[in-house]
């Protein structure tokens, strides 16, 4: 009997080193390293790939070995972000009926270690109905939309990725329906910077140019057809109305059942995917006064761009994530049923948007998360009925993709982050 416990501690421990670093050579200065959640395995893998190159090679649970494993990490993760320094990643995990203990629904850090291998670090967070995550740009703050509860929770980030709970204060107007929050965007206190490998394409990065000290949320309510603004207080986190009359948060039309939103990195522009009637409905953010132009006051209200909402071309079916690059330029907008993902130039002066050519590059099938490195120099997108994530290189001063060998995954991939 000693011996068959022996035995069947020893095929654990072989099973975890598999899990937790199955072998690659990642070096953090000349590969960047991608961070996938799979539904199937519930599980996450990571991935390095070349900066000059784009190949690709599994770090830690390749599909391989992890395929036929289910309820690796006691629950099915989804959104996920990392933080600016690529040290942590922190992940939505929900409840799973296929595991064996009973599980919860909240969210998880990672610690990012230097082989490009990750590993959770202290316990799940408790939260009701987490939906979609994002991060203050310096780090400081996750943000979780909470679905048709209408709420919207803040943690402050502790040092080791704790997190704790931030009290908020804010009236939410009546509305005709019982709001659904399911996407959220923080304004930016931090620009991008200028020569990040070599890349110098930011819209805003220039000589006196200085973000502003003033932060914002905006949110998405796919119920109501709006877009809503909170302030942030940038030393607590939390939420609260803007100036307006009465107090209460801004509250902004989009067009039918939005699904996803994205703030340009220089705090210019606001863009919404409306996935009903696949367009992108565009703002300006009204961070300073613009005397004779839209912005009358300087708190964070947004404005229509002229032209909004602006269609997309092709075959593009359901616009749902989208994103804007590091710089500025370009926004990227995944067509959920079509499998594609469209580029925009921007408009510096005015935030209109104009398609790129060709107006559509093919995604894998039903596409669900997007992430653009830092650099401006990669893409990658998750495709859940693939079990693959698709991959792009992007010359940043067009936005062109182009398209590279899907990366293969543990099933139904969703939620991606990369370093």
């Amino acid at each position: 009997m000693a011996k068959r416990f022996w035995l069947l501690g020893l095929v654990g421990l072989v099973l975890v080193g598999f899990l937790v670093a199955c072998g690659s050579n990642y070096n953090s200065a000349t590969d960047g390293l991608l961070v996938v959640g799979s539904q199937g395995s519930q599980l996450l893998q990571t991935f390095r790939f070349d900066l000059n190159t784009g190949g690709i090679g599994t770090v830690a649970n390749s599909p391989n070995d992890t395929g036929n494993l289910t309820c690796v990490l006691n629950g099915s993760p989804s959104s996920m972000v990392m933080d600016p320094a690529g040290a942590y990643a922190y992940v939505i995990f929900n409840k799973s009926t296929q595991c064996p203990t009973p599980s919860q629904t909240g969210i998880s850090a990672f610690q990012v270690k230097s082989d490009g291998s990750i590993v959770q670090t202290g316990n799940l967070v408790s939260d009701p109905n987490p939906v979609a995550l994002a991060m203050d740009p310096a780090g400081k703050f996750l943000f979780v939309a909470e679905g048709t509860q209408g709420v919207v929770n803040v943690y402050a980030i502790g040092s080791g990725a704790s997190l704790a709970p931030v009290q908020s204060s804010f009236n939410l107007p009546a509305m005709p329906q019982t709001p659904n929050f399911i996407a959220l965007a923080p304004s930016f206190t931090v620009f991008p910077k200028v020569g990040i490998n070599g890349t110098q394409n930011s819209g805003c990065s220039i000589p006196g140019s200085t973000p502003p000290t003033s932060e914002y949320l905006y949110v998405v309510d796919t119920n109501n057809y709006n877009v809503l603004e909170f302030t942030v207080n940038t030393t607590t986190g939390a939420l609260g109305n803007p100036g307006t009359n009465p107090a209460q948060v801004g509250v902004f039309p989009t067009d039918k059942v939005p699904a996803g939103v994205a703030v340009d990195p220089c705090d210019r522009f606001v863009y919404v995917s409306d996935s009903l009637t696949n367009k992108i409905s565009a703002y300006t953010i009204c961070i300073t006064v613009i005397a004779s132009g839209p912005c009358p006051n300087a708190d964070g209200s947004l404005v229509q761009v002229v032209g909004s909402p602006f269609p997309t071309s092709g075959s593009v079916e359901s616009p749902g994530p989208l994103a804007v690059d590091p710089y500025g330029n370009h926004v990227y907008v995944v067509g959920t049923l079509s499998n594609t993902v469209s580029p925009f130039s921007i408009s510096s002066v005015t935030g209109s948007l104009t398609a790129a050519s060709p107006a559509t590059v093919a995604t894998g099938l039903l596409p669900t998360s997007i992430v653009i490195r830092g650099d401006d120099n990669w893409m990658f997108i998750t495709n859940y009925n693939a079990a693959t994530v698709s991959q792009y290189s992007i010359t940043p001063a067009t936005g062109a993709l182009n398209v590279l060998p899907a990366i293969q995954t543990d099933n139904y991939p969703w939620g991606v982050a990369v370093k």
